[in-house]
């Protein structure tokens, strides 16, 4: 039931990976990124197999053997392995669905007009090394599902949010309930007046009384005061 595998920076043995084989009927992305693989002739059947990723092994020739048992590749990169001239490459002809193929880094690149013999080669293709024959660079499978998530969003905004009509309403019930409290806010605001009028009243008094402790005190101070120049008169006398 496995669909996609990812097998780089394993080691194969002797053209092969340990574990992969027919079984793995349902693989359709199977990824060998440098894994010193030398030869594909021990690579299993793998029908609805559509992307393959070989970069970076030591892969020379011997490409026929993906039409007969990746007859349905989409996509195919062989960046980085040892693939020197375009009779090499012609064997893929065979891949009738290819669409992208992937030889950057290879010494084939080196060959005058390489680019134009490859697309004339493989007319199947419509991508070589991520560009087609004007340059165009090849659109990134995850992209296009970001634009599509943006449709989607785009149709929900035209159909308007659910909760902007909510909002209106709200705003309309605010409105009522702010009429019928009209006579309470004015209730309140006369019983505030009316609470603030009674502390100033109260503070008044505070104050007042504070003016006639201070003064008291201040009689205490002056009968200490004569009381000792009282004494001196007496002894005097």
């Amino acid at each position: 039931q496995v669909t996609e595998l990812v097998l780089d920076n394993c080691r194969s043995s002797n053209g092969e990976i340990e574990g992969l084989n027919d079984s793995f009927k349902e693989l359709q992305f199977l990824s060998m990124a440098n894994v010193e693989l030398t030869s594909l002739a021990k690579l299993p059947m793998l029908s609805k197999l559509r992307k393959l990723e070989l970069s970076d092994n030591v892969i020379s020739g011997g490409l026929e053997v993906l039409a007969e048992r990746c007859p349905n590749l989409t996509y195919l990169n062989l960046s980085g392995n040892k693939i020197k001239d375009l009779g090499t490459v012609e064997a893929l002809q065979n891949l009738k669905n290819l669409k992208s193929l992937d030889l950057f880094n290879c010494e084939i690149t080196n060959l005058e007009d390489y680019r134009d013999s490859i697309f004339e080669l493989l007319q199947q293709i419509t991508y070589l090394d991520g560009f087609d024959q004007e340059d165009n660079e090849a659109p990134d499978s995850e992209d296009d599902d970001d634009e599509g998530d943006e449709d989607d969003d785009d149709d929900e905004n035209e159909a308007g949010p659910p909760g902007e009509y909510e909002e209106e309403d709200d705003e309309d019930d605010g409105a009522s309930d702010l009429g019928e409290g009209e006579e309470e806010e004015e209730v309140g605001l006369s019983y505030l007046m009316k609470e603030e009028i009674q502390d100033e009243e109260d503070d008044d008094d505070y104050i007042e009384g504070g003016d006639e402790e201070e003064e008291a005190e201040g009689v205490r101070g002056e009968k200490r005061k004569r009381e000792p120049e009282d004494e001196g008169e007496e002894e005097e006398d």
